[in-house]
């Protein structure tokens, strides 16, 4: 559970390896009041092949390669997407910094570090396991498609609505998860640490609290009398520690805990109401449709996404207009950050400026590979003189720009920048990054997006329909069988 794991030793391996001894151990324990529901072990493969979990399987695959895509046009489409990190830090000030400081403990550290990264991604695994486990064919369905379709939900936030992690801009505060050795190499290639809002960490695991509650709801029964209520807690506490997590570590805004749960509550209600489809429990998946169903869906729900899409450009447009005003990091005294160069295709380069803003204070540069970074970066913080010895050094004087050529192909870099005022003097330096991959990926990352806002869209109009035919919101029935009834 500490930072020194061997580089070697890949997180998916040991979330894996998580999965392996822990998933058994969840399903018995939360199994224990009612024997029976147990998916005995030689009827496994029947139920696999009977309920098609394998289809669940291959929907792991798919997000996880979605995500890879996501992750590449993030970088490109910076020079037009910019960043919001200035707008969040004028409403929310130094709030998360206090967190930090009032609970700051390297074992708590340590623990939270572990929690944030391996149980998170196995809370979203065995949950899967445990519904199907357990005989719950739809709970099975609904929190496998939680964690496909929040994701899908949160990509144009996270590419047009940029914010940087707090601990990359609050003065002072730490980067307990980000730098910590073994941790950072992780991340680095993994998360390009500006997609803060909304928290993931909080969406999905708040969409399965959420889908419990509908499915609860619909059913017509209670949560204490559930029989995965035990589990439903297990979930909800999990949750709160993301929570607190998140804000402790340097890592989320409070807005992300909020614009999270409202991502997974959107999420929720949009795979409530598609999972009886998707089985056919009414009939035909397009049982019901007709001409002028689809031309209404089309309209209404088309309208509302052409809003959305018209509010990024929007959005996109404000930041280009702005790029020479734009704030990328605040270093305060003896503070260092660093920005992510992701890897490139061979015969590319990335032209990278790093501007100093201040008008009297110098700040020092240098280049480091990812991979050769972790020696420097232990306990929270960036140790500048073992970073200096990794890589070129530059000083960027006051109100000067540092051109960089990056040009090694294939490999992540670190742009670590740091100001050596004295603790005392309270000097912050304002600088800006501006990195040119040389790529036009905005047509790529709109296409992304539109599945996002079209399911946003839907759950709109759904909503809004079933409150006209006077219907509770978590009424899934389809609506070719509302006259019927």
């Amino acid at each position: 559970m500490n930072c020194r794991c061997p580089v070697n030793m890949d997180p998916y391996q040991i979330m894996m390896g998580l999965i392996f001894l822990l998933t058994p151990v969840i399903c018995w324990f939360f199994t224990t009041h009612d024997v029976s529901v147990r998916t005995p072990f030689k009827k496994w493969l029947q139920v696999i092949h009977d309920q098609r979990y394998y289809l669940h399987a291959m929907g792991y695959i798919i997000i996880i390669k979605w995500k890879s895509i996501t992750d590449k046009l993030n970088e490109p489409i910076k020079l037009k997407t910019g960043h919001w990190t200035e707008t969040v830090y004028a409403l929310e000030g130094d709030f998360t910094y206090h967190i930090q400081q009032f609970f700051l403990n390297d074992t708590l550290t340590t623990f939270l570090n572990f929690h944030y990264l391996f149980i998170y991604l196995f809370l979203i695994y065995v949950t899967t396991v445990y519904f199907a486990y357990s005989g719950d064919r739809d709970m099975t369905d609904k929190v496998t498609l939680n964690y496909l379709l929040i994701y899908a939900l949160a990509v144009p936030y996270y590419l047009f609505f940029n914010v940087e992690v707090t601990s990359s801009w609050i003065p002072g505060m730490e980067s307990l998860l980000y730098h910590e050795g073994w941790y950072s190499v992780f991340y680095a290639t993994h998360d390009p640490l500006d997609n803060a809002v909304p928290s993931l960490h909080v969406a999905i695991p708040f969409g399965i609290l959420m889908l419990n509650y509908l499915h609860v709801k619909e059913t017509g029964g209670t949560m204490k009398e559930w029989r995965h209520y035990r589990y439903h807690m297990f979930v909800l506490l999990n949750t709160l520690l993301f929570i607190f997590t998140i804000l402790y570590l340097g890592i989320h805004w409070f807005v992300d805990i909020p614009l999270g749960m409202l991502i997974g509550g959107v999420g929720a209600l949009f795979i409530h109401h598609l999972q009886p489809r998707l089985r056919n429990d009414h009939g035909s998946f397009f049982k019901g449709f007709t001409t002028k169903k689809i031309r209404q869906h089309l309209l209404v729900e088309g309208i509302i996404t052409l809003l959305m899409l018209t509010t990024i450009l929007m959005a996109v447009q404000v930041q280009t207009e702005t790029m020479d005003e734009r704030i990328s990091y605040q270093l305060g005294p003896e503070d260092s950050r660093f920005e992510i160069i992701q890897k490139f295709d061979p015969g590319k380069q990335v032209h990278s400026n790093v501007t100093n803003l201040d008008e009297s204070l110098t700040m020092e540069v240098v280049v480091i590979l990812v991979d050769l970074a972790p020696p420097a970066m232990e306990n929270g913080s960036i140790d500048w003189g073992i970073a200096r010895s990794l890589g070129e050094v530059y000083t960027v004087e006051p109100q000067t720009t540092l051109q960089l050529v990056i040009d090694s192909p294939m490999v992540f870099h670190y742009i670590m920048m740091h100001n050596p005022s004295d603790a005392e003097s309270g000097d912050v330096i304002q600088v800006r990054v501006l990195n040119d991959y040389h790529e036009d990926k905005m047509g790529q990352a709109i296409f992304l997006s539109l599945a996002s806002l079209w399911m946003t869209a839907f759950v709109v109009n759904r909503v809004r329909r079933l409150k006209k035919y006077h219907r509770k919101f978590y009424d899934s029935t389809p609506s070719h069988l509302w006259e019927q009834e």
